[in-house]
């Protein structure tokens, strides 16, 4: 017990420092409804707290003493003198005893803090605790300020007894101070402190959906527009302490990545706090400098390797030591390593399984302090001292020679110093990377009856005999060579010029490891060759993989952001809305599949028609009686088998007016994915009644309805964009292109009431499980009235909602529109009934959830911000049902106009970028779509045939695929030509798009020169004029 109250002690005192007043009512609130509970028996502590420093226990005095309280406490703040005489001289007989703790009142040196008796005369007495209040009562004369120092010091001795008996909970020492405050005693009037604060707040987590500012967002102020602490932190050491290296965490990352210290810092603590990248780039820009979500994207992927190097040398550390092999210098070169091929080196001599190192032989007999001797004092060295005749090792002077050497060439190859010195040698010289046709390939390509091989080195003729600088070589040539080792046709080195060996040998001897002192010949000669076999036995192998890992690292992240910027710009392709739709998925001896879909997606019909056979008149037709009975005039077919077949029939049809009194045109859309989608469980759980071929033959028409709710149901890798995909890290590559999905659909946005449970899936802060959640919700209490109900549903704790909210719509249009059919009419009272129903963990909950509609929850703007968009709209004269009006959009424009983004933002106690996304939201009109920007389907009604081209015609086209050494567009010919990367220009290109290593992507409209037509090959050579906008 004495243990729990002296940790009483030690937690009040803590809290004299810092107040928080913003948290106090809940502090105050809390504690009186506790005290009340066990007031009566409140004073009881007192007297067993003052026994037991005097080490009486006696059972009797314990139940004695309680009743004197009781009477004492209503007579406090009546008869203060009165309770003087009984309670101090009783006490005092025990505890003269107590007279060499006085030495303990050298404490009175903080009595010069009563003058300050306003605030702080409660807690200092309160930190003294028990021997404090012993203190006081022997310097007890009589008076009124006496009577408030026992009182103070009976309430501090209560607080203690609370967390004696109720260790459930803490209960904050200023609590009863409160308690008798409110009561109506004038003496406590005291903020709470932070630590009161923060013990309530983890009892009640409902108050974690009231989104406050981070700290490291208070620190900006208008002298760093840019979000720049204004004490920016010199070291992220304290940040990665758990990592237990030997450099900085925050450091490190800033020098990979090529940002700044403070906003890498930002961006690990942001990540830390489960922050997804949507939300930092979308509601926390000043904090990470405005980067777009590819650049933080990147800063998360060095991060992730920085923290699986320190986790992997975590284990290696931990291994040596339980083999006991792990010495102070081991584990200093372990911590040492800021690369995975670093580590690797210093650890592959003590890999399980390999031989023990020539260093390491040596050592074991003994020849380490003969290496140190020769360099630190060669004079004294006798090599013929350390011979023992009959021990294998050191039998010999030569054998003794050799250990030596073999020693200083580990010494060597493990020093930082001589790694750093031999690779900015590498970088001033000619590295080259080269490659041939490996023996196994030749082999293999003479011996009859293997087909295979010659075919794959005729993939490869332009890697045969290959030479590249490696500073030169390209991404895409790099992933070549690497596919072409891997099935072992080609074969790869990386040749390091001589005159990097002869400088770094002579500058090893004259200046790192020269020895200190006058070193006989027989020695130098040792050096030497140590420095030689260092060189050629393990710092050689080790450039070369560092070379080739550099490569392929950086090969492979070109690609990654290859795939990333094409899937994007393919998802965010401009929706085709308010039309019905027929999907086609051609084909020759299966016939065409057909869909006709409605304006908001739903089948109306579906068909298979024969249009390349004997009956294509008839089958003409039925497609004709079809476009009329459902107002069809526009046809998406699919770009696979026939695809050439069923667009000329179109065409033909459209150039005679088949279709009249309709206006058909038609566009050719990517069908990658169409057929494994057809038969994944998705498609079976959505058409469950439909034939797979039919399937495709839908979604080949949603995709140009709505590209975006579409293509989030097919694995990214089988939409059929970029190149390599096999060749690259698939962890790295599902990760990026899970993200870019989850970035667009956050960003445009998604209406919860009507979106599918797979769209919803990719929302911030939302997974499978939660979106399952939200969906049977939405089934059991019909639609979402508002944000706050989402707070509702199981499995959505505070941090997937501050996470998800700012991106999630709720149209109250959509509400009436389901209003009868859901609730029968009474929406609102099904909103509050249903989720009462449920689980008493929700019921507490939906009390205080709100079931009205809230015209923000239309808008991007974040729940956090209503109180700022609030303020924001009363002060330019605004209301909250104006949202999206151009009557509001003239009221914001001009107030900021006249007062400035930032002074208004300065008035309103908020960020400039918090503000300038507060307007966007409120006068952005209704439904808007972010999409809207971007380019659209192509719809034509002529075709062009290959043979028509001519070298030097100009033409227009669109972009369908980007690569690593160009781009290939579609210019309505049946086969897509390629505009190869030294035709892309930074001249010809749009100032937005210059920054990008290829600036061109899917869904890009573009006008082009033919350069060349190869019809037996089906190549086109293409030349870029301009990007078209």
């Amino acid at each position: 017990m004495q243990r729990r109250t002296r940790t009483v002690k030690v937690y009040t005192e803590k809290t004299t420092d810092g107040d928080s007043d913003e948290l106090s009512p809940h502090t105050q609130s809390a504690s009186e409804d506790e005290i009340e509970e066990w007031q009566p028996e409140s004073k009881a502590p007192k007297r067993q707290q003052k026994a037991q420093p005097s080490e009486k226990k006696p059972a009797v005095k314990r139940q004695a003493k309680p009743k004197e309280p009781k009477e004492s406490k209503p007579k406090a703040p009546r008869k203060p003198v009165e309770r003087k005489p009984r309670a101090p001289r009783a006490p005092k007989e025990p505890k003269p005893p107590k007279a060499p703790r006085a030495p303990k009142e050298p404490k009175p040196p903080k009595e010069p803090k009563p003058p300050k008796e306003p605030k702080p005369p409660k807690a200092p007495r309160a930190t003294k605790g028990v021997k404090k209040q012993q203190a006081l009562l022997e310097e007890e004369a009589g008076g009124a300020n006496q009577t408030n120092s026992i009182c103070d010091a009976a309430e501090s001795q209560q607080s203690a007894r609370v967390k004696e008996e109720r260790l459930s909970f803490i209960v904050p020492d200023g609590s009863c101070n409160d308690n008798m405050s409110s009561a109506g005693g004038g003496w406590s009037e005291g903020p709470s402190s932070s630590h009161q604060s923060y013990g309530v707040k983890k009892e009640e987590p409902e108050e974690d959906f009231t989104f406050d500012e981070p700290s490291l967002k208070r620190q900006k102020t208008s002298s760093a527009p840019q979000g720049r602490p204004t004490r920016l932190p010199t070291s992220g050491r304290a940040f990665g302490e758990d990592l237990s290296m030997n450099w900085d965490l925050i450091q490190l990352l800033s020098e990979r990545t090529g940002v700044e210290q403070w906003v890498c810092l930002n961006i690990s603590k942001l990540f830390r706090e489960e922050n997804t990248i949507p939300f930092i780039v979308r509601y926390r820009k000043e904090m990470i400098n405005h980067m777009d979500a590819d650049a933080v994207r990147d800063v998360q992927l060095v991060l992730e390797e920085i923290y699986a190097l320190a986790k992997k040398t975590q284990t290696i550390s931990q291994t040596l030591k339980k083999e006991g092999v792990l010495t102070a210098e081991l584990e200093q070169a372990l911590r040492n390593c800021r690369t995975a091929d670093e580590l690797d080196h210093v650890y592959a001599p003590y890999k399980k399984g390999s031989k023990l190192s020539k260093a390491r032989r040596a050592k074991q007999l003994g020849l380490e302090s003969a290496a140190q001797a020769l360099l630190q004092s060669p004079h004294t060295l006798d090599l013929r001292a350390w011979v023992k005749p009959g021990t294998e090792g050191l039998s010999t002077v030569e054998e003794v020679s050799t250990g030596v050497e073999q020693i200083l060439a580990d010494m060597i190859a493990k020093d930082g110093e001589t790694l750093t010195h031999i690779r900015s040698l590498c970088d001033n010289s000619m590295v080259m990377l080269q490659s041939a046709v490996s023996k196994t390939a030749l082999k293999e390509q003479q011996k009859e009856g293997h087909q295979g091989k010659p075919k794959d080195i005729d993939k490869f003729h332009l890697y045969c005999d290959f030479t590249c600088n490696v500073q030169r070589i390209q991404h895409h040539q790099t992933l070549a060579i690497n596919r072409g080792e891997n099935l072992k046709i080609l074969t790869v080195k990386v040749n390091i010029p001589d005159r990097v060996k002869s400088d770094f040998c002579r500058w090893c001897v004259n200046v790192r490891w020269r020895p200190k002192g006058y070193a006989r010949e027989e020695l130098m000669k040792i050096l030497r060759d140590a420095v030689e076999d260092s060189y050629k036995r393990l710092l050689l192998p080790l450039l070369s993989r560092s070379y080739r890992t550099k490569l392929t690292v950086s090969a492979e992240k070109e690609s990654i952001a290859m795939f990333v910027r094409n899937l994007r710009q393919r998802l965010l392709v401009c929706p085709v809305r308010g039309r019905v739709i027929m999907g086609v998925d051609p084909g020759f001896r299966h016939g065409c599949k057909l869909a006709v879909l409605s304006p908001t997606s739903q089948i109306l019909y579906t068909d298979v028609v024969y249009l390349h056979g004997s009956g294509g008149n008839r089958e003409a037709d039925k497609l004709r009686h079809l476009m009329i009975r459902y107002s069809c005039n526009m046809v998406v077919i699919g770009n696979g088998t026939a695809c050439r077949e069923t667009e000329a029939f179109f065409a033909d049809l459209i150039s005679r007016r088949f279709f009249q009194p309709l206006d058909v045109s038609y566009c050719i859309t990517s069908e990658a994915g169409a057929s494994i989608y057809s038969v994944s469980t998705e498609a079976v759980k959505e058409m469950p009644d439909l034939d797979p071929n039919l399937r495709s033959a839908v979604s080949i028409g949603r995709r140009v309805q709505d590209p975006l709710a579409e293509l989030v149901k097919i694995d990214p890798k089988h939409i059929g964009i970029g190149t390599y995909q096999h060749d690259v890290s698939q962890s790295s590559l599902k990760a990026a292109l899970d993200g870019v999905v989850q970035e667009c659909v956050s960003f445009v946005g998604v209406d919860i009431n009507i979106c599918s449970e797979t769209l919803m899936r990719h929302v911030a802060g939302l997974n499978t499980g939660r979106a399952k959640s939200i969906a049977e919700w939405r089934e059991t209490n019909g639609p979402f009235m508002n944000r706050d109900q989402l707070r509702l549903v199981k499995g959505l704790g505070p941090k997937s909602y501050q996470q998800c909210a700012g991106f999630i719509r709720i149209n109250p249009q959509n509400h009436l529109n389901n209003h009868s059919d859901v609730t029968g009419g009474n929406s609102a009272q099904a909103a509050q009934e249903k989720p009462a129903a449920k689980g008493k963990g929700k019921t507490k909950a939906s009390a205080a959830v709100p079931t009205l509609p809230n015209p923000l929850d239309q808008t991007c703007i974040h729940p956090e911000s209503y109180a700022v968009a609030r303020s924001f709209l009363s002060l330019v004269g605004g209301s909250v049902d104006q949202v999206g009006r151009s009557e509001l959009r003239q009221c914001v424009e001009a107030s900021v106009k006249c007062q400035g983004l930032e002074a208004l933002a300065e008035t309103l106690n908020t960020t400039p970028d918090t503000l300038q996304l507060i307007i966007d939201g409120l006068t952005q009109p209704p439904g808007f779509d972010i999409r809207q920007d971007f380019e659209k389907a192509d719809f034509k009604r002529g075709i062009v045939s290959m043979s028509d081209l001519r070298e030097g015609v100009v033409l227009t086209g669109r972009v369908e695929n980007a690569t690593l050494f160009g781009a290939f567009v579609d210019i309505g010919v049946g086969r897509n030509g390629l505009i190869h990367k030294k035709y892309i220009t930074p001249d010809k290109l749009p100032a937005d798009q210059r920054r990008r290593s290829l600036a061109l992507g899917p869904g890009e409209k573009v006008e082009v020169r033919v350069l060349n037509v190869d019809p037996q090959r089906g190549r086109i050579g293409l030349d870029l004029i301009r990007v078209l906008k």
